[in-house]
């Protein structure tokens, strides 16, 4: 067995007993600063200064052949050389040797390097070349590596200070990741001013091993840190930064700004990082999808931080604004607009209590004018009548310092409604002096006070954003309507390597329909003409008027060589119009582009839309779906919205939420609405061809028509990867699908037919109904507690069952007669190649086999999967799943005094 696989298989007995490999990074027993000098304003003296400086609790060894001792510390050739085991490395050397420093490393058994050398990928192929090496060294010896080229990184609660910043960050709970070591240090040093503490203060640079995923899935499971922020230039590893931000996002806010938003600072950070920046758009898609909030600045990075941990998120986006001024409440009112907020419509009720009290002159609407002569109590009363509007989402209140204002007296009066009627209350006191004591007040009480009320109200809408996005991930998806209606990916198969084969990209329209209609997508009739008889039986056939078409596969914009005739009503036209579209392409595009026409009945769907459905390829995140106003012009409007595939409907609603066209497909003007739930069924099932297709590259349905009366697809185009690519050189898709081919059935003893499959998103109804079947007894056994079936039937923990990410675990569903009768879980354990097992089988269908099936079913897909062992905790009563683990193969252990048993299954 090789060092790397005792190494992780190490870490994974850690990670199931509560540790975790980046544990290194953040408590050290024994740290070596390789590369440390005593040369006065080195990189290598201030990192051993801070070091020796900071009381973490261990011990720091300086590694320098040259020295026998530095700062008086006795100092060692090399890391093999260091008395003690050493469990962090921090390297300083220059770009060059750093590989040989970290063999070294790696080959004295060191868990975990920070690599601050700069001098790699930033500099072009040489530097490639050596962040490579540093690379493959990670890999191949399990050995954590953060860097290149970063700052380092301050664990300021335990105190360790690896890093060669000027000063050592505050305590607290905010846990802060910037690729930018100089930023860090702009951020260190403003923090100490603002008094904000840090859980964590981490540079992470070119993230050649330890990327975002690692590090947000590590401060994730920190219950100290409360909120993590990142300041992102390249993505680096999507699917891992999804996997994580997803699954953390709905513990504790993530709060990113990503530099690189217009092309001049994309092409900036690209030069920085030496990284792909990818599209901007496209990433703003992948936030929305797992729940990470963007801001713009880093100013808004830290206030959000702020509001997040001091008050609760609005359930909407319509703020009520309290003032003393109307031209402040004015910029705050532009400013929520500007960002897509709204003004809250005062409800009657609220008219009349606050009209019963108000001055006449008031401004009886929102913005709420309580006018300049405002004192404490009114401010306070009317506060208390706003916040009690079912109309109203949050609230903002602005002060301007007046001659009767009494900014320390409202404060006061308005810490009661910190946390009142579970609504967001911020606050913008302006002004200076004579207002600072009441800020003072409202912080301590935990409602945020800002200096401008635009700001505030920006805040808020982040606030509104933040809960949107959250609530994409915790809402159930509908199940699709014709999910027994098979698809037909033979003919799709076939389609594609028949065009593979003959060393074709582009499919032709006929083809491209043909693979749409195979995933359920509504297409007309098309008929491919090679003659011009065969044309006009076609067109007799299908029935007039028709439209003729260019049937070509080498030109993909018929329209743009005179490739489309539309309203052919008689065989002569049909040979016109034949003859027509050949001499065009001919003369136009020259010859051997013309195959002959194809034949389509003019679609007639009154009040239609036109649409367009996409999909093309992102060099960091795959394949991105396309939504928005289709046609001619769709260009020009640029009425469009982005997601990462798969969908769900959930997903596919708040794709289209992004758009214009959204509020018109549900009908304006006297139009009947289009069939929104169909139209989010039509979108997942194109999600599930881009997912599941992968030698596809782009897929465009221009237009896609939208009525009352149904949707078809008139005009399509799909174009294929090279033929010389093979699966493994496609970019993956940035969300791993649903793994169709874990599917299979098994039988019970009695006979019957029980489906196996991974579980969906859309089954949580049926695990609802499912729990309702378990005995305490089971529950006690699969849980190890006793759960109500309230705890374990609540919507947000199921949903996190049932929409799980398929890359970092794997639940499958054994149902029979429509009903969910089991249930088997793999969890990937972080950093390693093992995985934990966990079952359950509804008490009516005990006894039947199926608990040895299901685990079965798991250790095959753990095989599948490239695991290396099977782990779980088996309560020591549970005999009977001790004796099928037995029966597998597991080896059981049992520790004096622990109530359970562990299994290990080696693959």
């Amino acid at each position: 067995m090789s060092t790397k696989i005792k190494k992780r298989q190490t870490d994974a007995h850690d990670i199931w007993r509560g540790r975790d490999p980046l544990d290194v990074f953040f408590q050290p027993r024994n740290v070596a600063v390789v590369g440390a000098t005593e040369a006065a304003g080195s990189i290598g003296r201030t990192t051993l200064w801070n070091l020796i400086s900071s009381p973490f609790g261990g011990t720091v060894f300086p590694v320098n052949p040259k020295r026998g001792s530095i700062l008086g510390i006795k100092a060692y050739p090399s890391v093999k050389d260091v008395p003690a085991q050493v469990d962090l490395a921090v390297v300083v050397t220059a770009a060059a040797t750093v590989p040989s420093v970290l063999q070294e490393c790696a080959d004295a058994g060191v868990d975990g390097a920070i690599v601050i050398s700069a001098g790699f990928q930033e500099l072009g192929p040489k530097g490639e070349a050596l962040q490579k090496q540093v690379k493959d060294i990670a890999l191949e010896s399990g050995m954590r590596v953060i860097g290149p080229n970063c700052l380092g990184l301050m664990s300021p609660l335990s105190g360790l200070n690896a890093s060669f910043a000027a000063s050592m960050a505050r305590p607290g709970s905010v846990g802060f990741i910037s690729q930018s070591g100089a930023l860090c240090t702009a951020v260190l040093d403003w923090s100490m001013e603002a008094q904000i503490g840090f859980s964590a203060f981490i540079s992470c640079g070119a993230m050649v091993d330890v990327n975002w995923g690692d590090l947000i899935y590590y401060l994730g499971q920190d219950a100290r840190t409360r909120s993590i922020l990142i300041y992102m230039e390249s993505v680096g590893d999507a699917r891992s930064f999804l996997s994580a931000a997803r699954e953390v996002a709905l513990q504790k806010p993530i709060i990113v700004i990503k530099a690189g938003r217009t092309a001049a600072g994309g092409k900036a950070a690209a030069s920085h990082t030496g990284a792909l920046t990818g599209s901007d758009d496209v990433l703003d898609a992948a936030f929305r999808r797992s729940g990470v909030l963007r801001v713009n600045n880093i100013a808004e990075l830290f206030y959000m931080a702020d509001v997040l941990a001091k008050q609760p998120r609005p359930k909407g986006p319509r703020l009520t604004i309290m003032t003393n001024a109307g031209g402040p409440a004015v910029l705050a009112t532009d400013a929520l607009i500007s960002a897509g907020g709204q003004l809250a419509e005062i409800s009657p009720e609220t008219f009349n209590e606050l009209n019963s009290f108000l001055p006449p002159h008031w401004s009886r609407n929102n913005p709420v004018d309580i006018l300049g002569d405002a004192g404490a109590d009114r401010y306070a009363k009317a506060l208390e009548i706003c916040a009690k509007d079912p109309n109203s989402d949050g609230l903002l209140v602005v002060l301007t310092p007046q001659a009767m204002t009494e900014a320390t007296k409202t404060a006061e009066l308005l810490k009661p409604y910190a946390s009142f009627r579970d609504k967001p209350v911020l606050a913008s006191w302006m002004g200076g002096p004579e207002v600072e004591s009441g800020i003072h007040i409202l912080n301590g009480a935990n409602i945020p006070a800002f200096p401008y009320p635009d700001t505030a109200a920006r805040m808020f809408y982040y606030m509104y954003r933040y809960t949107y996005n959250l609530q994409g991930l915790y809402e159930t998806p509908a199940a699709l309507e014709d999910e027994d209606v098979p698809v037909d990916r033979a003919t799709v198969k076939t389609i594609i390597e028949r065009a593979r084969n003959a060393g074709r990209t582009l499919l032709t329209e006929a083809e491209s329909k043909r693979i749409l209609s195979a995933y359920g997508i509504p297409t007309p009739d098309c008929a491919v003409a090679t003659t011009v008889e065969e044309a006009i039986e076609a067109a007799e056939r299908i029935g007039y008027p028709v439209a003729i078409k260019l049937h070509s596969e080498t030109l993909t914009h018929k329209t743009d060589v005179g490739g489309v005739i539309l309203n052919i009503t008689s065989p002569g036209d049909v040979r016109r119009s034949f003859e027509k579209i050949a001499l065009q392409v001919q003369s136009k595009a020259g010859k051997g582009h013309f195959l002959g026409v194809t034949i389509q009945p003019m679609v007639s769907m009154p009040s239609s839309y036109e649409l367009i459905l996409g999909s093309s390829l992102d060099p960091q995140f795959g394949p991105v779906l396309l939504f928005g106003v289709g046609g001619q012009l769709v260009e020009v409007f640029k009425d469009r919205a982005l997601a990462l595939p798969p969908l769900t409907s959930t997903l596919a609603r708040r794709m289209m939420e992004q758009t214009k066209i959204y509020t018109a497909l549900q009908g304006v003007r006297g139009r009947a609405p289009v069939d929104m739930g169909e139209l989010e069924q039509l979108m997942v099932r194109f999600s599930h061809l881009v997912a599941e297709q992968r030698f596809i590259k782009e897929i465009d349905i221009n237009p896609l028509l939208a009525s009352p009366e149904g949707f078809m697809a008139l005009d399509a185009r799909i174009v294929l990867h090279d033929a010389a690519l093979e699966t493994k050189d496609i970019p993956r898709l940035a969300i791993r699908p649903y793994p169709r081919r874990y599917e299979s059935t098994v039988r019970m003893k009695n006979g019957d037919t029980v489906e196996v499959r991974p579980i969906r998103p859309e089954d949580e109804p049926l695990i609802v109904k499912f729990h309702q079947t378990l005995s305490e007894r089971t529950v006690y056994f699969r849980y190890l507690q006793m759960l109500n079936l309230g705890q374990r039937t609540a919507h947000e923990r199921l949903i996190r069952i049932c929409f799980i990410d398929y890359d970092r675990e794997l639940a499958f569903v054994m149902v029979h007669n429509h009903e969910i009768i089991g249930v088997g879980r793999l969890h990937k354990l972080r950093g390693t190649q093992d995985v934990e097992f966990a079952e359950v089988i509804s008490d009516a269908y005990q006894g039947q086999g199926l608990g040895k099936r299901m685990l079965e079913k798991l250790i095959a897909v753990a095989r599948a999967e490239g695991m290396k062992r099977v782990v779980a905790d088996i309560h020591s009563e549970n005999v009977a799943m001790q004796a099928i683990c037995r029966n597998l193969g597991f080896e059981i252990e049992r520790e004096f005094g622990d109530p359970t048993v562990s299994a290990t299954l080696v693959l």
